[in-house]
């Protein structure tokens, strides 16, 4: 055999080494690709849990709140005067508490949420203005 053909035949060899080197290196990859998948597969589910378990947490608060409105409310009725214009004016305060604190409890935060974005919706200069307005009452607050 000649030496122009022995080079041939190694570079031959060479490049079938080369070629078997490149599959494992793709098969590897494709290897590392679906474990990286799985992994980051498994964290969302981990943090979609997590949450969901903190939204659940929120709306048990928003739940008891909305029952304390409700017991301050039986209170105030108990306690506040109830003839004259002073038993007008806690009856009238016991009841916004009562139905605000039902309101409360019933919704969840996620539903309060989405009254307050079709309110927005469909009154957006009041919306907006009354933005403006808290925006600068916090504004003087931490002015001061």
């Amino acid at each position: 055999m000649s030496s122009a053909s022995t080079a041939k035949k190694d570079m031959g060899q060479a490049a079938d080494k080369g070629g078997q080197a490149m599959d494992k290196a793709k098969d590897a990859l494709g290897h590392v690709g679906e474990a990286a998948s799985h992994a980051a597969s498994a964290v969302g589910q981990t943090v979609s849990n997590a949450a969901s378990a903190v939204g659940n947490r929120v709306d048990q608060g928003v739940s008891a709140a909305g029952s304390g409105m409700q017991s301050l409310a039986d209170t105030a009725r108990k306690n506040l005067p109830h003839e004259g214009y002073l038993g007008a004016a806690s009856k009238a305060v016991a009841d916004g508490l009562d139905s605000a604190g039902r309101y409360v409890e019933d919704k969840s935060l996620s539903g309060m949420t989405n009254d307050l974005g079709s309110m927005i919706k469909n009154h957006p200069i009041p919306a907006v203005l009354i933005g403006l307005g808290i925006g600068y009452l916090l504004g003087k607050a931490l002015r001061s």
